[in-house]
């Protein structure tokens, strides 16, 4: 193992060609300086420097080994900066954009639980309506929906699945769905225009369907109004099974499931955050979400 004291004076004198120069700017005796670039040519079993008039010239091994050199104390500095910020308090500014779909059932308490924990923690929690794009590279993201194409680093951590909900007032007045074909003959409750190109179902024994949804009076831009559409009569449309369980243990039996056996199509969500060293806040709270995540999402 090399010593790092030996490898910041081989380093510092490869720089300034000058054994009394780096010995002046690390503060070191001359002799000092000298004696730790021998041990550390002792230990390599190669000279580094050749002296050349008044200046240390570098050998081919030494031009080959400062690379080597330099990577181990960038290395070592950086765990030192990590080392340092595990000793810093959770404070400051964290900017944090969430989906809504997740924010009122799980997001917003348990953000809530969070600035508890760090009391000297200031939060600005928005609503992401809009996929992430490529333009967004700053802040904390919790995405529901498809993979979306950002400037971030994109982590899955979990899946909604969906099915078709409808209220009991509705189904007592029209014929509940046998199966996804029948979705053309009820209204439906569209979600923006994420079912724009159509809904496909899947079953375990009869495969794939995609029927047509040429019936949809309604589109809504936000989860909750289409589940107060669908719990107040207004027609047929995919939830998130997981949001439905969150509500109904509030407000039950207001939503039906229909087509139980035939599965809509699932949701992706993900943890958008900035390439590159993060701080120690950030870094505090990407973990407390991934030990938070319900269990449901991992299934």
């Amino acid at each position: 193992m090399f010593d790092l004291k030996e490898l910041e004076a081989f380093v510092s004198v490869m720089k300034s060609q000058s054994l009394t120069e780096s010995a002046r700017m690390l503060d070191l005796p001359k002799s000092t300086m000298s004696r730790r670039i021998r041990q550390l040519e002792s230990e390599l079993g190669q000279a580094l420097l050749r002296r050349e008039s008044n200046k240390l010239i570098p050998t081919e091994a030494g031009k080959l080994f400062l690379h080597y050199a330099q990577e181990i104390l960038d290395l070592a500095g950086n765990g030192r900066s990590a080392l340092d910020e595990l000793k810093q308090d959770v404070s400051g500014k964290l900017v944090v954009n969430c989906h809504d779909a997740l924010l009122r059932p799980w997001f917003g308490p348990l953000m809530l639980e969070f600035m508890n924990t760090f009391p000297g923690l200031e939060v600005s929690l928005k609503t992401q309506i809009a996929p992430p794009g490529l333009e967004q590279k700053d802040g904390l993201c919790l995405w529901l929906g498809k993979e979306p194409e950002t400037g971030m680093n994109c982590e899955h951590i979990g899946t909604l699945h969906q099915s078709v909900y409808a209220s009991p007032a509705y189904l007592q007045q029209h014929e509940p769905p046998a199966h996804p074909s029948d979705l053309a003959c009820h209204r439906w409750i569209g979600l923006g225009s994420e079912e724009q190109d159509g809904v496909e179902f899947w079953h375990l024994n009869e495969g794939r369907s995609k029927p047509s949804l040429a019936n949809s009076r309604l589109k809504v831009d936000r989860l909750f109004m289409k589940v107060d559409a669908i719990v107040n009569g207004g027609g047929l449309g995919l939830l998130p099974d997981w949001s439905v369980s969150r509500r109904e243990s509030h407000h039950p039996g207001g939503l039906v499931k229909c087509l139980p056996e035939w599965q809509g199509p699932s949701q992706g969500i993900y943890l958008l955050y900035p390439h590159g060293s993060l701080t120690r806040r950030a870094q505090v709270f990407l973990t407390y979400i991934r030990q938070s995540l319900p269990q449901e999402w991992l299934g």
